[in-house]
């Protein structure tokens, strides 16, 4: 029960962390894109790169109480963003165009691109959380 009880409380930290980082993010990326003019990859990229260092300090510390120092967990945590970014980005893209055309739904690109945003954050969520509990902060769980 206590092992349960730790997962659930861990699981709140992070949905924490993740409010945080996702107001943060969300706003440098729609910045990027809106006022900007920058890109899909660009914005979406910028938001995962200022949110990736906040959400390193606060779940290293906050969320799974890892007291190392050690570049393996900066190395690991680093390939766990890059790979959760390009894989939930990656299929959010094409998912939501052919879910727009399934429904005969008429989109301005720029639309249908942050609406590929919104699902690629969501995918990245749980991409993410899977991958620092049990690849980055593993050893402390």
């Amino acid at each position: 029960m206590g092992k349960i009880f730790a997962n659930v409380r861990q699981l709140f930290k992070f949905g924490l962390v993740g409010i945080l980082n996702t107001v943060v993010g969300t706003m440098v990326m729609f910045f990027a894109f809106n006022v900007l003019n920058m890109g899909y990859w660009f914005s979406s990229a910028m938001n995962y790169i200022v949110g990736s260092i906040l959400s390193y300090f606060l779940n290293k510390y906050f969320t799974f109480g890892s007291e190392k120092r050690s570049k393996r967990e900066v190395i690991r945590f680093l390939v766990n963003i890059a790979l959760c970014y390009l894989l939930a980005y990656g299929l959010a893209q094409p998912i939501v165009k052919k879910l727009i055309v399934a429904m005969d739904i008429s989109l301005k690109e720029r639309i249908l691109e942050q609406v590929a945003m919104i699902f690629g954050m969501c995918f990245f969520v749980v991409l993410n959380f899977l991958g620092q509990k049990l690849f980055v902060f593993k050893d402390k769980i």
